[in-house]
């Protein structure tokens, strides 16, 4: 990333549409719910994405999200969302997703990603792909992800996927719990952990876990700021100040109605350009 150049880093933006494969029918049910939750329109494509970030001097993490075992749902290729970061380098960054059911073959996949494609961390949603992040059936995946140095996203909280479908579309909101990253943040001390979004109804044990373990990180996406807890302010404003990330929940929430709402909650102005993209270029090695 040209970082001199960008006004904010946004940690936390999905791949929505895929340009070389038809929607997914089967996940249409889980989409027309998160749309209902978060009061979203259309989806956008990848290039219609990167547009909009580039339109606003954003940079952007982006990745897609890989719940096949547990949902059916067919994800988006890695592959398509690295080089779409390989030919915007100077305002985007790919993360991958490997569903940790996927075992052995799941580590060769993240060790190639790496490798071949220039991806600069994963993102894990133990809602949408049915595990605790604490399971050891993930460590060998970590384990690849430590090694190159990169860092490892985690949704934590309740899940706008799966609200209001008969019987949450099947989805455990107890696996986010993000007491369960203190397991693993303890056993991957040179792993950044990223923490997605205010985690409520745990959003005290995410503040425990961060505060404690100098690997961890929270994003503040998926929530416009205006309803953050107020002692997720509180320790923005102060302890944690250089461990807070912006993050949007694209295209869910827009970066535009979570910047304007930022700037109203409470945060104190010195904290401002560290939320936004001085402390997401140390998690994410920028630098």
């Amino acid at each position: 990333m040209n970082i001199n150049d960008l006004v904010a880093i946004d940690v936390h933006t999905h791949a929505e549409v895929s340009c070389r494969h038809e929607p997914d029918e089967y996940g249409k049910p889980f989409e027309d719910a998160a749309s209902q939750y978060f009061k979203a329109g259309k989806r956008p494509t990848i290039a219609e994405t990167i547009a909009y970030y580039r339109e606003r001097k954003i940079g952007l993490v982006m990745f897609p999200v890989d719940s096949e075992f547990q949902t059916g749902v067919r994800r988006i290729p890695n592959d398509e969302v690295a080089e779409a970061a390989m030919a915007n380098q100077d305002i985007m960054i790919a993360f991958g997703s490997v569903d940790p059911h996927k075992g052995k073959m799941g580590v060769r996949e993240i060790r190639s990603l790496i490798k071949d494609h220039g991806v600069r961390g994963f993102k894990f949603h133990p809602t949408m792909q049915g595990f605790f992040p604490n399971d050891r059936m993930a460590y060998p995946m970590y384990e690849a992800i430590a090694e190159a140095g990169l860092p490892a996203l985690f949704h934590s909280g309740h899940s706008g996927m799966g609200t209001g479908m008969p019987g949450g579309g099947g989805l455990r909101l107890k696996y986010s719990n993000p007491m369960h990253l203190d397991d693993v943040a303890a056993d991957f001390p040179g792993l950044t952990i990223i923490i997605a979004h205010p985690s409520w109804p745990w959003q005290d044990e995410a503040l425990s876990v961060c505060l404690h373990k100098p690997n961890v990180f929270i994003d503040l996406s998926g929530w416009s700021p205006k309803y953050f807890p107020p002692q997720l302010v509180q320790y923005a404003n102060k302890q944690l100040k250089t461990k807070m990330l912006f993050g949007s929940d694209f295209p869910l929430i827009t970066p535009d109605r979570w910047i304007s709402d930022f700037k109203d909650a409470g945060f104190k102005p010195e904290v401002h350009d560290l939320i936004l993209k001085q402390n997401a270029i140390r998690a994410l090695g920028l630098r």
